[in-house]
């Protein structure tokens, strides 16, 4: 676990938006070599709201980084929480291999939990039982650019 994900994360929690459930989260990673953060956002429509992990994730491949290689999540839990299932779902989109990116929970306390994507979601979906390769998803939506 890097100090600057661990830095990070602590201070994105500091600006998660959560008036309903007061569950600040705050979340750091690296992609493509970038460190990217992200705070959960909540909504008074709680479908609408987000969390931590996606919000740094869809930033990350909004800025054109898509290789999910580390994953820092802050939380006041005791022990610290892992990732919902949504997130799980989306770290795992990103991740290149399973088996080796880490995503580590803390606390301001000073706990931590580590795992990687594969035991955070194991037989998890991940897009190859589609019809369409990814690949072909790709190509065909740089041909309707």
């Amino acid at each position: 676990m890097k100090e600057d994900l661990v830095t990070a994360a602590i201070d994105a929690q500091k600006r998660a938006y959560a008036p309903y459930s007061k569950f600040k989260v705050g979340a750091a990673m690296r992609v493509s070599g970038t460190l990217v953060t992200g705070a959960n956002v909540e909504n008074a429509s709680y479908g609408l709201s987000n969390c931590a992990e996606r919000t740094a994730m869809f930033a990350a491949v909004a800025a054109g980084h898509t290789s999910l290689e580390e994953v820092v999540v802050c939380t006041d839990a005791s022990p610290p929480s892992s990732p919902c299932g949504a997130c799980r779902q989306v770290l795992a989109e990103f991740a290149r291999d399973w088996n080796a990116v880490t995503v580590t929970s803390i606390n301001p306390a000073g706990e931590h939990r580590t795992w990687t994507i594969a035991q955070l979601l194991p037989d998890g979906f991940s897009g190859r039982e589609l019809p369409c390769p990814a690949s072909e998803a790709s190509n065909s939506e740089k041909e309707r650019a």
